[in-house]
Parts: structure tokens; C-alpha cells; sequence
């Protein structure tokens, strides 16, 4: 390591893999097909060092090629008898699927083999301590039959197994084509019985002008395209080329690398490869602990520095993998990662608790984290910033406190002016302190003369919110300035703290009628905001400005919702003990676990509330000490799980608190600087295709603050960079500022879809399917964006009703502020009614079939339609996907309306095929329909129970027959049903569905054609029946 002069600018080492500059190569410029993108891509690779197997194209070969790899990297010779015992007991069992494999790669990589002559010896898959012994070697065109037969791209193999995966598309084919090609490669053929291929980490897809990596992981929330990431320079600037991408990433230092040092396999069976931001972020951290200890420094701002990484982008798994990295110098005694006691939820206790055991338990008794510093073999202690200082408090003299220690804060901003870091000063003598933050303390901001920058050090990366938008790794706010109470509107506006809580105390943002309307409009638009019109949808979050608001807004909220049919589950939490003084301009205001500050009133109403909440999930939380603690965390996972709809809150859940289900944030406080962009920040976390972006709905006007906070915690001179745009431009059209294209705008697509297919369910011609695909697409992306805004819903609503009707045309003004001048305006606009909506759903989800149909019978060679620039928005059908309660209660409404049940199938059909989720229910309902009177049915509860009643029967009777007919162990077969049910999709990993089939030799031909048969009658029996409920 080079000498480093700390008062100069930081000089950084070679050896970072995250490079600080990177020149574009030259490209050839003539045309590329696919297979001459590989042939080069190839030629890169061997140019780099890797030695190119083209022999190896059969999983036969595979297995012949890792026996010479790991001989060769264990210094053994394997006799045939230890060869076939190493594969069937460790590496190649059978009933091992994605995450036993995985597991193996990151936990367990040496086994212990016992030789034929009795000997014991260690057998490495990889060398982890020295990186450069490992081989690693390209293959391409590898054949693999699993469902179905497969060849993949090229693949890198590391020690002779296949870690990478590359899937290569021409230029000019969408990349999402290259990623939804690894998805069928995952479902048909990778994870099959005994494939090598289960032991990928990561997966690369690149169209030559763009190149993504993402992890192999089976988590359904972690798999969606959102998930996939660029290569990047140090200073975020992304690497796209697949020729650059080759030279950097790809190239053998850097991929082992991140194999072995920077992926994350968590304790929920999760694989993690980090960000290039993560990467640089945890390399500079390293390389400042080493150069500081090589120039003997022992303490202060030149042994540490800042990581600003913004809120959303993965800062505690960064940190978290610092901190490990950081146990393995040689000089370092121990490492502390602290966190603040209220970021521990049951997930990240989970995982701190796999390393350091005791001493993330939430309470503040230092028992546990002494245990753990003087433990000999502890190297890693987690521990809570409240728990830490307790220690420095009341230990006066410990041997810790001359030893050589790293300290990481995982959220700086927190506990960099609290007495703890006086504290820490005074007791440490040989320290090095990093902080991590998402919105870091500046002069601008700061409220006295301590700066992020003066307490930590200087900045060592930054990841700011600018460049997670611009990969997409966040999601952009959308805010809307409500401001529909004209007679409170000055009072709005108004931005003078004193003034303010005047205001407030005399009770007049606290107005009956203004907590009345705002309370209104919330249950009036929480399903559109919430995307829950018919779906899913998202949750919500509302944040007040006091104890005493929170009471208000609580109590109208269940007032003015105790008639409706469905109530939204509200809950609230608040303790209002500030943990220190405010650090920062705008700081939101830190509760603590213990209410006791709380007057009598306001804890009568928490004790309420909390009441309210055990009646609804059967709990037995209380005001009390621990069970606050518990009821905190409960809430916490109930809010990441959408059983709660809106929570309540003054200022807790506000930071650090993580839940990508929630969309939307209500404020009714005088947000600014790190406070706005930490609560707007709860609401953009990426999810899927139908979460286009946070909205952000205040009844305040925080207008100038929100541009002053994305100025400043942004690096940006413009607000418009984290805002969406606004109404009239997704309406008409607008300019993309990124790349210069015209996009157009709904009315538009809307009118290109009304000429050209007035009559979707005639559409014939294989390329006419292919430009309704594209179309809809189009619309489906810009309707799913509009649905968040006001004015669209009052648009949709106009549609559905009758004008002449006055008292439902006075509702709808009232509902949605409008006036005559507008309905009129909104009147001559033509947009789709919803039932021409439904039949273009039903004929996108017909030809989204066809097409896969057409894929699985490999009859695209025949087409003359280039269908490879074209995505089918699945999930973006979903995002308003109806669930199937809404149906029955459909067919209960429908029925008093139509004159028999033919035309109630034929209606109630045309809704069940515009749904991708419900099309395999079709024959259940419709034979339902037939066997029932549906006169009789006297309300909405009563169908619904009649329905599950007659689904359940049905599911067992077609239980039965699938058994019998196939001649499956009844037992097995029946467990592997009900998990299939039970996580609603089959999965032919592990070893249920072979247990379920009736006795054959795997090595019996017919057996995997009978596999086959079974796996796909199960698959369309879950299909049609999950959800269902009911014993098997």
C-alpha cells in the first residue's frame, strides 16, 4: 500500500475494483448478429486470461471437467468409487435445489471427504484467501434438457461449476428480452434434477449497447427486472457496452471478487450481489482503515470519513459487509456496527444475530455486549448506539478501550452530536469511525457548528439520490401541494415555527372542519392513491404534526368510515420522548420506546388505539415498557406485509424504516430538508412495474422546502431531476429530458388504439397482434402512472356515470372539486369506458398466451414477425388485477340486472379473461353459476360463503381424481399439493414432486415424461385453485 499524505487529497490505490476512471473502448462498427456478439465477447475473455472449453456442451462433460478442476485445486487424484460418493453426498445431491447450492458456495465451501483408505481431507470448491488460485473458464452453447431442451449463451465456470450466466441479444432487441429468456431457462431447465446449473450466482443479460448483472435468487419480490443493475464507475457514472462491461466486471479479478467478497447470502435464503456503488463505498472503507493505520494515525477525522448513500439504495447491507470485510485486517481487535435500537426489526435482528449473538436484543442492559467484546473468537459486535453508551457510561476502565477498533454508524446523522460520541472520544484511544447517511449535515442545514464532515471526517463515496433515480434503483416523488380547503389556505402556507404552533395551539390547523375534509379526502382517494380500485394495490402512511393531531385525525378517520362495508385497518404509534436534541435543521423528531412522557390523555387514546389494534390481530400489546417495544415491532412487520392500511404517525416510522409495499405518504407537518426527503423516502422504494413512483399527498404548502431539500441533498441545481411531471404532459405528450425523444401522450395512444382495433376480439394477423401488443403496452404504462392523479379519477369517474342525473353529478363534483366549466371540459374528452378496457385486457392476456404456446412449440422459427422488441407488461396487468371476492361480488350485483344466466356467464367471463390472475378459475366460476340459484343469495357474505363451500368440494373431488388417475403416493402427493397451494405456484425444486410419483427408475424413459405430465396437471390445478382456502 502506498504512503498516503492525509492532508492532501485522498490518493487512491490501483487496487480498487470499482474503478475511478474508465475510457470507452472502440467499437467495430459494422452490424453485429448475435452469435458474432459472442464470438467477440469470447475473444475478450480469453484475451483477459480465461481458457475457453468450447469442447464442454453437455452436462456429462460438465461433470468430467469439475472432477479435473477441483483435483487440480486440492492437489487429490479421486478413484471413480470417491468421485461418484463426493457427487451424490455433497456436490450434486439430488434433492438440493438453488438454495442448498448457494448455501455451499458462501457457508459451505470446504467438506470434509473421507478417501477410500479412510484419510480425511478438506475439499475446497473455491480458495477464498487467495483468489487468484481459482480457474475460472468460458463455455458457450452448453445443451441442457430439463422440461424442456435448452442452450444457454456462454457461461463462466469457476473451478469447473457454472456460477455465471450470460444471455447475449443483438443490438437494437430489447434487454428485457435477454431477462425474461433467463426466467424460462430458470423454470425449464436450470434447476432440474442433478443440473450443475443450480449453482449460479449471478445472472448477466446484454443487448451489446446495454449490459445488466443480477443475482440467481428464487425470491419472487427479488427477481423483477427493477432488481437488475449496470456496472459503474467510482463516481456512479453507469458502464453499459458489453465490450467495456467485459473488460470491467468480467474481468478475473473483479468477478471473483464479487463471487466471493461482495455477494450476500442472508438469513432468509436471499442471494445479494452488491451495487457498484456498494462495492466502491465498502473498498474505500477498507483502503482508509489501512493507509490510516500505515501512517500511524490513532484517532480523530483522518482515521475515518462519510459514506453518503442516499435513503432507499441499500446502505445497511453496504455497511453490514464493511464491517465483516473490516474483521479480516489483521490489526484490528474488533468492530463495532452500530445501529439505533429503533432500526432493529425482527429481519435485521435476524441477521446481526448470526454474527453476533446477545447483543441486539433491544434492551439496554450491557450484560450481553460485554460478553460479546470479550469474547476471544467474537471479532463483529452489533450493537445499538443506546446500548454503547451505556457501556462508555457506566465502565470506567475496560481494555477495549486500548485496543485497535473500527466503528461503523449505520445511520450517522442519528448519533453523531449525542453525548455518546463525546463519550466515545474521551474512552477510545485507537479508533477508526465511519458513518453512513442518506442525508448528510452540511452548514446549510446544520443547527449548530458541528457538521457530518467535522465529526466523521471527509466524504469517502456518495450515492446521491439523483443517481439512484437515474439507475432506477428509487423511485421518483410525486407531490401533490392539496389544496382544496380555501378558508385555511394562509395558514397552509405558513412556514414560521412560532407562528406555527400559535396556530395550532389555538386550535385552528386543528379545525373540526379542516380534520373533517382532510379526513374525508383520504378515505375518499386512498384507493386510487393505493392503486386498490380492484387490486392489490399498495398501503399508506399519514404523518401529523402532534400527539394531539394524530388523536383528532384517528378518531374522525373511524368515524366517518364506521358505515362503509370495507374499513380500512388503521393503526398509530407515537411516544413523544425526544431521544437528544435535533442535530440538523428539519430534523424529525426522535421518539423512544418508553411513553412515559406522554400526558394522561394522550396515553388514554395511544391505550386505545393499541386496544383497537390487539381486538383486530388477537394481540396483547400495551403502553407498557417492553410491550410498547413488542407493539412497535409488530406494527413494523404488519406494515411491511400490507395488513395495516394506513398508519398514523408523528414522527416514528418517519426514518429507517423499510417497507416497498407502501406508495404513498399523507402529510399534514412542516417538513424540511432532512426530515422531507427522510419521510418522502418511505414511499420510494422500488417494488414492480406498477410502482411508478411515490406519491407524496400534503396539505401543507411544503412546495419551496421540497425544492430546497432536493437542491440540497440531491448535487442538483433543478427539483425537476426527483419530480414527476405533471398531469397535462402524461395527458398530451412531452419531451423525455434524458434522451430527447418525443413521448406521447394517453390521449393520443387512446385514440390509436380506438382506430386501429375498435374490435379486439377480431384481431387475426400474427402482425397485427404484435402492434395491439405494443399499444396497449403503451397505455397500460401511461394509465397505470395516471392513476395517481386526481384529475384522472375524476376523469374515470365522469365515464361511469349518468349527467342527466343530478344528485350523482353534485357527489362527483363534491368528491373530486370540480365545478360545472370543468365536467363540461372533462366531458369532450374521449377516453375508454371500462369495459372496453376490459375486452383490450382480455385480448392482450389471449395473445400473451398464444405467444408463449407458440414459444413452447418452438414454432417462432416459422413467424416472419420480429417479436424480440416487444414486452408483454405483465406486471403492470396485475397492478389492477381484481381479485376474486370482487368477481362473486360482481356476479351478486350483476345478476339483479340481466334476465338469465347465460347472459350473467357471458358477462361475468368477459371480467374473469381481462384478469391474468382469475383465468384459470373460469370453469370453477361459471360451475358455480350453473349450480346455484343465485336469486336466493340474499347479500355480498352470503355468496362469497357458497362460493369457497362449493370451490372446496370441487378441489377435493379433482384432488382424487388427479391421484388415481396418475397413479401418485397419495400422501406425497397431497403435501406437495398443499405447500404448491399454499405459496400459490409449483416448483419442481427439492425433492416433493419426485416423492409424489409412482414407483419408476429415474433411468426408465418414460419417467420424465411422466414427471412432466404430473408436474403440469399440478401446476394448472393450483393455478385454478389457489386461494381457495379449504383441507386437502
Amino acid at each position: 500500500m502506498q504512503e498516503v499524505n492525509e492532508t492532501s487529497p485522498i490518493i487512491e490505490s490501483n487496487n480498487f475494483i470499482v474503478l475511478d476512471k474508465w475510457t470507452k473502448l472502440e467499437q467495430k462498427g459494422n452490424f453485429q448478429s448475435e452469435s458474432d456478439l459472442e464470438r467477440e465477447m469470447i475473444s475478450d475473455l480469453q484475451q483477459q486470461g480465461y481458457d475457453y472449453a468450447n469442447y464442454l456442451v453437455t452436462p456429462e462433460a460438465l461433470l468430467v471437467n469439475l472432477r479435473l478442476q477441483l483435483e487440480d485445486l486440492n492437489a487429490v487424484q479421486f478413484s471413480d468409487n470417491e468421485w461418484e460418493r463426493l457427487l451424490s453426498e455433497y456436490l450434486n445431491k439430488a434433492s438440493d435445489g438453488i438454495v442448498e447450492c448457494t448455501r455451499k458456495i458462501h457457508d459451505d465451501h470446504v467438506y470434509d471427504f473421507i478417501f477410500d483408505d479412510g484419510h480425511i481431507q478438506n475439499i475446497y470448491l473455491l480458495d477464498k484467501k487467495n483468489i487468484a488460485r481459482n480457474k475460472v473458464q468460458v463455455i458457450n452453447q452448453m445443451k441442457q434438457k430439463g422440461r424442456h431442451a435448452n442452450r444457454y449463451d456462454v457461461t463462466i465456470l469457476v473451478n469447473g461449476l457454472p456460477l455465471v450466466q450470460i444471455e447475449l441479444k443483438k443490438r437494437g432487441v430489447s434487454i428485457r428480452e435477454a431477462f425474461n429468456q433467463i426466467h424460462r431457462y430458470s423454470k425449464e431447465s436450470f434447476n432440474g434434477e442433478n443440473s450443475l446449473f443450480k449453482y449460479l450466482q449471478i445472472f448477466v443479460i446484454s443487448n451489446g449497447t446495454d449490459t445488466r448483472y443480477f443475482a440467481n435468487t428464487t425470491k419472487r419480490d427479488k427477481n423483477s427486472y427493477d432488481f437488475t443493475m449496470n456496472w459503474a464507475r467510482k463516481d456512479n457514472e453507469p458502464i453499459k457496452d458489453l465490450k467495456d462491461f467485459t473488460a470491467t466486471f468480467l474481468s478475473k479479478r473483479t468477478l471473483l471478487n464479487v463471487l466471493m467478497n461482495y455477494s450476500v447470502f442472508d438469513s432468509s435464503n436471499t442471494l445479494l450481489i452488491m451495487r457498484p456503488y456498494q462495492i466502491a463505498a465498502t473498498e474505500r472503507i477498507l483502503w482508509k482503515i489501512k493507509s490510516a493505520h500505515d501512517s500511524k494515525l490513532k484517532a480523530g477525522i483522518e482515521t475515518g470519513g462519510y459514506i453518503w448513500h442516499t435513503t432507499g439504495s441499500g446502505k445497511t447491507l453496504t455497511s453490514f459487509k464493511a464491517a465483516r470485510l473490516a474483521t479480516e485486517l489483521a490489526f484490528i481487535d474488533k468492530v463495532f456496527f452500530v445501529v439505533d435500537r429503533k432500526d432493529l426489526d425482527y429481519q435485521t435482528m435476524k441477521e446481526y444475530q448470526r454474527f453476533s449473538p446477545d447483543s441486539v436484543n433491544g434492551s439496554d442492559s450491557t450484560a450481553g455486549l460485554k460478553r460479546n467484546i470479550e469474547k476471544e473468537d467474537n471479532k463483529i459486535i452489533v450493537t445499538t448506539i443506546q446500548k454503547l453508551n451505556h457501556l462508555m457510561k457506566t465502565t470506567d476502565a475496560h481494555e477495549i478501550y486500548g485496543k485497535q477498533v473500527v466503528f461503523i454508524f449505520d445511520e450517522c446523522h442519528r448519533s453523531q452530536f449525542g453525548e455518546a460520541q463525546k463519550n466515545l472520544k474521551k474512552k477510545f484511544k485507537h479508533y477508526y469511525q465511519f458513518g453512513f447517511t442518506g442525508t448528510p449535515i452540511f452548514p446549510e442545514n446544520a443547527l449548530g457548528s458541528e457538521t457530518t464532515a467535522s465529526v466523521f471526517g471527509r466524504e469517502l463515496h456518495s450515492y446521491v439520490i439523483t443517481d439512484a433515480i437515474r439507475d432506477q434503483k428509487v423511485l421518483k416523488f410525486m407531490v401533490d401541494y392539496n389544496d382544496v380547503r380555501p378558508q385555511f389556505a394562509r395558514l397552509e402556507a405558513e412556514t414560521d415555527e412560532q407562528k406555527l404552533s400559535a396556530a395550532e395551539n389555538r386550535q385552528a390547523l386543528l379545525h373540526p372542519t379542516r380534520i373533517h375534509e382532510i379526513s374525508d379526502y383520504i378515505l375518499n382517494h386512498f384507493a386510487q392513491k393505493t392503486h386498490r380500485t380492484a387490486g392489490k394495490g399498495f398501503n399508506a402512511m399519514f404523518a401529523v404534526s402532534s400527539v394531539e393531531a394524530a388523536k383528532l385525525y384517528y378518531e374522525e378517520l373511524q368515524k366517518l368510515q364506521e358505515k362503509a362495508e370495507k374499513k380500512l385497518t388503521i393503526a398509530t404509534i407515537f411516544s413523544f420522548a425526544a431521544n437528544e436534541n435535533q442535530n440538523a435543521i428539519g430534523d424529525i423528531e426522535d421518539e423512544t420506546f418508553e411513553p412515559t412522557a406522554l400526558d394522561y390523555s394522550a396515553k388514554e387514546f395511544l391505550t386505545r388505539a393499541i386496544n383497537d389494534y390487539n381486538k383486530k390481530f388477537n394481540g396483547s400489546f400495551s403502553v407498557e415498557g417492553k410491550c410498547f417495544q413488542n407493539y412497535y415491532k409488530d406494527l413494523a412487520k404488519r406494515v411491511k406485509n400490507k395488513e395495516v392500511d394506513l398508519l398514523l404517525v408523528v414522527g416514528m416510522f418517519l426514518t429507517g424504516f423499510d417497507a416497498p409495499t407502501l406508495n404513498t405518504l399523507f402529510v399534514d407537518k412542516n417538513l424540511q430538508y432532512h426530515g422531507l426527503i427522510q419521510a418522502f423516502s418511505r414511499t420510494n422504494r422500488i417494488y414492480d412495474a406498477t410502482k411508478s413512483f411515490g406519491n407524496i399527498v400534503t396539505f401543507r404548502d411544503l412546495e419551496s422546502k421540497t425544492k430546497a431539500a432536493i437542491t440540497l441533498f440531491g448535487k442538483s441545481q433543478t427539483a425537476e431531476v426527483l419530480l414527476e411531471r405533471p398531469y397535462n404532459e402524461y395527458m398530451n405528450g412531452f419531451k423525455d429530458d434524458q434522451t430527447d425523444e418525443a413521448r406521447r401522450g394517453y390521449l393520443e395512444v387512446v385514440q390509436e388504439l380506438k382506430e386501429k382495433f375498435p374490435e379486439p376480439d377480431k384481431i387475426i394477423k400474427e402482425a397485427d397482434k404484435k402492434q395491439f401488443v405494443k399499444l396497449f403496452g403503451e397505455f397500460l404504462k401511461l394509465d397505470n402512472i395516471l392513476q395517481n392523479y386526481d384529475e384522472f379519477a375524476g376523469l374515470q369517474a365522469i365515464q361511469e356515470i349518468d349527467l342527466s342525473d343530478e344528485q350523482a353529478v353534485e357527489e362527483l363534483k363534491s368528491k373530486f372539486y370540480l365545478d360545472d366549466e370543468k365536467i363540461q371540459e372533462l366531458e369532450q374528452l374521449e377516453i375508454p369506458n371500462v369495459r372496453e378496457i376490459q375486452d383490450y385486457r382480455s385480448t392482450y392476456n389471449d395473445i400473451r398466451e398464444w405467444f408463449t404456446n407458440e414459444r413452447r412449440n418452438q414454432k417462432q422459427e416459422e413467424s416472419t414477425v420480429d417479436w424480440d422488441s416487444v414486452t408483454f407488461e405483465v406486471e403492470l396487468l396485475k397492478s389492477q388485477e381484481i381479485n376474486l371476492d370482487y368477481i362473486l361480488e360482481l356476479i351478486f350485483e350483476t345478476n339483479k340486472k340481466v334476465s338469465d344466466k347465460d347472459q350473467l356467464i357471458d358477462e361475468i367471463i368477459r371480467t374473469i379473461r381481462a384478469s391474468v390472475g382469475n383465468r384459470a378459475k373460469e370453469s370453477l366460476i361459471v360451475d358455480f353459476i350453473r349450480n346455484t340459484n343465485i336469486n336466493a343469495i340474499k347479500n355480498r357474505p352470503e355468496i362469497l360463503e357458497k362460493f369457497y363451500t362449493f370451490a372446496q368440494k370441487e378441489q377435493q373431488k379433482e384432488v382424487h381424481d388427479l391421484i388415481q388417475e396418475e397413479g401418485l403416493n397419495p400422501e406425497s402427493a397431497k403435501r406437495y399439493i398443499r405447500a404448491s397451494l399454499k405459496q400459490e405456484y409449483a416448483s419442481e425444486n427439492g425433492n416433493a414432486l419426485n416423492e409424489s410419483l409412482p414407483k419408476m427408475s429415474p433411468l426408465n424413459p418414460a419417467y420424465h415424461t411422466k414427471k412432466q405430465t404430473v408436474f403440469e396437471k399440478i401446476s394448472a390445478f393450483v393455478e385454478k385453485f389457489k386461494g381457495i382456502g379449504g383441507n386437502i
